[in-house]
């Protein structure tokens, strides 16, 4: 399997900035802030953590299409787990969160060029914080859950307010195809 009950799962930065960003140009929408797209190219971020953690990385993903819902419902799937996350954790720009409410999306499935989704065991994930952190696409990196042992392959959030819900697969398009 990709990842194992336990495993910690990271995200390198905050999510959604470049769906929203895209969304924002294509429809000529404007707002108080200059939301900005987040695509970059990955590689040394990636050569950083490899080289801090060597083999102690279980996945890696780009969560472009579907956003990190889509990706880690992905990876629950190929790896008969489940997934809980913290929603309090998820790196999340204000200005992205307050586009995201007015649009009424859910910034979880929002895309991102720039990010990636990083699965690796909870001995190693302090030390690949440190490595992603240290690097300039990777300084608002946060640990946002944990893999569980689940053979519903549910991924689940644990929400701001004390609750649980579903991340579930999205069901429709809920934006247009951007990438």
């Amino acid at each position: 399997p990709i990842s194992r009950p336990g495993d910690a799962i990271l995200v390198s930065g905050s999510i959604g900035d470049h769906g929203v960003a895209i969304m924002a140009s294509r429809s000529g929408l404007s707002f108080d802030t200059t939301i900005r797209s987040d695509s970059a190219a990955l590689h040394t971020l990636v050569a950083a953590m490899l080289a801090a953690a060597p083999g102690a990385l279980r996945a890696l993903r780009d969560p472009t299409r579907g956003g990190l819902a889509a990706t880690l419902n992905e990876i629950a799937q190929q790896s008969g787990v489940g997934m809980r996350l913290e929603e309090a954790a998820i790196p999340l720009k204000a200005e992205v969160r307050g586009a995201c409410e007015l649009l009424g999306l859910d910034p979880l499935y929002v895309a991102n060029e720039g990010k990636l989704i990083a699965i690796c065991a909870p001995e190693v994930a302090d030390t690949l914080l440190a490595a992603m952190r240290a690097h300039p696409l990777g300084q608002g990196a946060e640990r946002i859950g944990t893999v569980t042992q689940d053979s519903h392959c549910f991924v689940q959030m644990n929400t701001r307010f004390g609750g649980r819900r579903v991340v579930d697969w999205l069901s429709g398009e809920q934006l247009p195809r951007i990438c």
